[in-house]
């Protein structure tokens, strides 16, 4: 009974949202062999099923991020979530006995609404600062995930006086690149970092070819270390706004020693910029 009540108070919460405009739900999809994980940005206070061939589990006595998700064979549902600070989350569920995506990183966009009732004219600068954190969150998890994945794009790598600066992977979600970089260091002196920028290069036709330079600043930059130690590594992420090249431009990952001259130049052609993980 006091399940119910809750799945009723929120749902009339959300209602006044509901009835200015439609929202459209998205399908998840789950099965009996594999746990699908939904990542929320704020810790999951309460997740329920419309239907007892779905499960969705989480983390009852300490609030976390995630919950799993599993399906027997049977009709189509609904998943509602209520976050820690109200935010209101729901998809239709269905089974799939082949399931292509196993990881939903879930934004607070998804929300469907609150089931407090949020003040206008109060909330627009926390609300601004609010979407920042949860962005910056997102980056975080997504990037620690991407770190801990042994994918790779290709060989890309070069080498100058025992420094090693490889791109393991590209990535592309939603509408960012992803750069997985790793720097080795197999000297015997510490490498200090000035700078590691990435910019786009175009070669000018014509009897006078030239190159022209444009930088691209990263959105946030993960575990970006200040030194690498002789005989170690650092592994870290790059998260730049999508963009494409053609074949007439490429990208360039230029590592700069601080106090130094141990400096690469690292060539990205335009087919793994254009054709990401």
């Amino acid at each position: 009974m006091k399940t119910f009540i809750l799945i009723l108070t929120v749902l009339i919460s959300a209602s006044a949202k509901a009835q200015q405009q439609p929202i459209p739900l998205d399908t998840i999809y789950a099965n009996d062999t594999k746990n699908v994980a939904l990542f929320f940005p704020e810790p999951i206070r309460q997740g329920i099923t419309g239907s007892d061939n779905f499960v969705f589990t989480y983390n009852r006595e300490k609030e976390q991020y995630f919950g799993l998700l599993q399906a027997t064979p049977g009709k189509e549902s609904n998943l509602l979530v209520v976050n820690r600070n109200g935010s209101i989350f729901s998809y239709i569920v269905r089974y799939k006995k082949q399931l292509s995506k196993l990881n939903y990183f879930i934004p607070l966009s998804n929300s469907i609404g609150n089931e407090k009732p949020i003040v206008k004219d109060s909330v627009l600068v926390e609300s601004s600062e609010e979407l920042v954190d949860n962005s910056t969150y997102y980056y975080q998890k997504f990037c620690s995930y991407l770190l801990n994945r042994k994918q790779r794009i290709g060989r890309i790598k070069k080498r100058s006086e025992g420094i090693i600066l490889t791109v393991e992977n590209i990535v592309f979600d939603k509408d960012e690149l992803y750069f997985v970089i790793e720097i080795e260091n197999n000297s015997s002196l510490d490498y200090d970092l000035n700078f590691l920028n990435l910019s786009i290069e175009t070669r000018q036709k014509g009897k006078r070819k030239s190159l022209q330079r444009l930088y691209q600043e990263p959105i946030y930059k993960h575990n970006l270390p200040s030194k690498i130690k002789e005989n170690e590594m650092a592994r870290f992420v790059y998260v730049l706004p999508k963009f494409s090249l053609s074949d007439d431009r490429r990208a360039i990952l230029e590592l700069n020693e601080k106090d130094g001259e141990r400096n690469i130049e690292l060539k990205l052609s335009h087919r793994y910029i254009n054709n990401p993980n």
